[in-house]
């Protein structure tokens, strides 16, 4: 058999498969060549409608469990099917019950990560800020432990997030501040693990419109937010022990008579004035006076995940998440996390020349720096609003937001829901 070959074995009454996974794959290679060769051998039996599936866990079960769940995903709720179109939905067993607490916590892991990519996949009309929050409310009654506190405009005004409200008020869907709380009595750090996930719940680009063509996919961009709920709803139901605070600013982009033009200027949360260059390069904004307001849980390190450029989806394509860094002991822990979860990150240049492109004579700097470097004027524009010495990582997940047409273990067109497994690892690392 050739690596990937499936074949299909009737034996007694029940049908085995059988799928080759390549003897060349080594080390965290052969882990993902398992993630993946799970992924399409339980999407191949079920053809057979098979109400079980039991599946051979004796090397890296984990991934198996991860493979076969995220193949499963899809976002059909509303899509009619006629009786015998109706999917049986499979249930997963792991073969050797020894490891079945790996399995488990594959499943568990992999669930979330379909979660983030639900919430992404989700049509804009559905989760406008305030359905979001009364979505992820719902979700987290699953996990007391959690404590939820939403934000309204009013706190938001009050805070001084002038950048955040500048992109919020173009539309007539009141922006919100998630803020989620997990902090188990057996913690291992007293200063907590902050994460700031953008929440774009719909992004026309204000003013500076975008393109019709593909303009749907800007339901997803609000991905980053998506990604650290989740990863934070997988950290509870493990009961890793660590302090975490997830904040997502949740607003839309849209152009109107209120909202946000160029030329503008507003002041941000910590001072720093900026002019409006650009209302499609709303996601720095929302994040800059996040991101101040992070420093003030005191956190051992901060990590944000955004869709935020285009430019990184043209620098890295679909394969890694660009990562931008001020601590090299982060980056390599970041770099780990991704290599052993196959949700690969890749360093970009985080250097301060880059504000040189966003100068303007009217304020401390304008929210773009154009064409030219964009994903690293966008990180060098966030870092204004970060304290020296406080240890920071920057994401920008545009590129792996979603795939065009089934790829691995992703078996629907859509959104991944990365990187919520190498934040999930990452986290867990962080606890030891």
């Amino acid at each position: 058999m050739k690596a990937g070959e499936f074949r299909a074995l009737p034996s007694e009454g029940n049908v085995v498969g059988v799928i080759e996974v390549s003897s060349k794959s080594t080390g965290n290679m052969l882990v993902e060549a398992y993630r993946k060769a799970a992924a399409s051998g339980v999407s191949r039996l079920k053809e057979f409608r098979n109400p079980k599936i039991v599946l051979d866990c004796a090397y890296a079960g984990q991934a198996v469990a991860e493979g076969a769940y995220l193949s499963q995903y899809a976002y059909d709720k509303f899509i009619k099917k006629d009786a015998e179109e109706v999917e049986v939905v499979p249930e997963f067993k792991c073969l050797q019950k020894e490891y079945e607490g790996e399995f488990n916590k594959g499943k568990t892991i992999a669930e979330c990560q379909n979660w983030a990519r639900h919430l992404a996949d989700t049509p804009a009309n559905l989760k406008p800020p305030q359905q979001f929050v009364k979505i992820v409310e719902e979700k987290f009654k699953e996990v007391p432990q959690v404590k939820v506190v939403v934000r309204d405009e009013n706190w938001i005004k009050n805070e001084k997030m002038n950048l955040f409200y500048s992109v919020a008020v173009g539309s007539d869907q009141p922006p919100r501040l998630l803020e989620l709380h997990y902090k188990p009595q057996n913690a291992k750090n007293a200063e907590p693990i902050v994460l700031v996930g953008k929440g774009v719940t719909f992004d026309a680009g204000g003013i500076s419109l975008k393109p019709s063509a593909n303009m749907g996919l800007m339901k997803g961009d609000m991905g980053g937010a998506a990604s650290v709920i989740s990863t934070l709803l997988a950290i509870a139901k493990l009961n890793v022990p660590v302090n975490i605070v997830v904040l997502t600013p949740l607003t839309e982009n849209l152009p109107s008579g209120k909202a946000t033009k160029p030329g503008d200027l507003f002041v941000g949360r910590n001072g720093v004035s900026v002019e409006v260059d650009n209302t499609d390069a709303e996601g720095r904004m929302i994040l800059a006076d996040t991101l101040d307001y992070a420093h003030s849980f005191n956190p051992k390190l901060i990590i944000d995940v955004a869709t935020l450029t285009g430019a990184m989806d043209v620098a890295l394509g679909p394969l890694y998440s660009g990562v931008f860094c001020n601590d090299d002991e982060l980056f390599s822990n970041l770099h780990k996390a991704g290599e052993e979860t196959f949700d690969r990150v890749w360093r970009m240049p985080l250097d301060d020349q880059y504000k040189e492109l966003m100068k303007t004579n009217v304020a401390d700097m304008k929210n773009s720096g154009g064409r030219s470097g964009g994903s690293c004027t966008a990180a060098i524009f966030l870092k204004q609003f970060i304290k020296d010495k406080q240890k920071w990582a920057h994401i920008d997940m545009a590129g792996v937001m979603d795939v065009s047409g089934p790829s691995g273990y992703y078996k629907q067109k859509g959104m991944t829901g990365r990187p919520t497994r190498m934040l999930v690892n990452f986290i867990e690392d962080q606890s030891k």
